[in-house]
């Protein structure tokens, strides 16, 4: 897999299963990037819509993507404490100066006492029947759902206690 450049900045590019452009994040920094996974950090960063809307991000998230695993993870600190929104995806894919990846629908939220909720079962379900997904997607998505507890009931990866911090004060350094 080709990796961005440490200390670069890169665009997020979400895609549906179906090849449509999603959603597109402008700016993120890279501050670690392994041929198995990448860190980086978005600070007020405009998001573009699919349908040209745009917004901007309001708070730093600290982003986790894999090249194995089937899930993103985004990270934030606020004020009562650790937040992720995890994304259940394909693999992270770097071309063309952008993180790719497809998202399918399904997501984590974990708060800060640990606790999870699974989200947009209903889109997962009607974009499965749309778009057609393979029923090998579905099988990898539950599994890779069942992985992704286990990080955050381990705290694995981006749920190491202080993960969010480390890597936002390294970006900080960078500004």
């Amino acid at each position: 897999m080709i990796i961005p450049k440490i200390g670069s900045w890169v665009e997020i590019q979400s895609y549906k299963h179906n090849g449509t452009l999603h959603r597109v994040w402008d700016e993120t920094f890279i501050l670690q990037a392994t041929k198995r996974f990448i860190i980086g950090v978005n600070d007020k960063t405009k998001v573009t819509e699919s349908d040209g809307q745009t917004w901007m991000t309001k708070e730093p998230a600290v982003c986790y993507f894999h090249s194995h695993y089937w899930f993103n993870v985004i990270g934030t600190v606020r004020e009562d404490g650790a937040h992720y929104y995890c994304n259940m995806s394909s693999p992270i894919l770097y071309e063309q100066g952008a993180l790719k990846y497809i998202d399918y629908d399904l997501d984590l939220k974990v708060f800060p006492d640990m606790t999870i909720e699974l989200l947009d079962e209903d889109e997962y379900t009607l974009h499965k029947k749309q778009m057609n997904y393979p029923e090998a997607i579905d099988c990898i998505l539950y599994e890779q759902i069942d992985v992704l507890r286990k990080f955050i009931y381990q705290k694995k990866g981006p749920f190491v206690p202080d993960f969010l911090d480390y890597w936002y004060e390294r970006f900080l350094t960078y500004r």
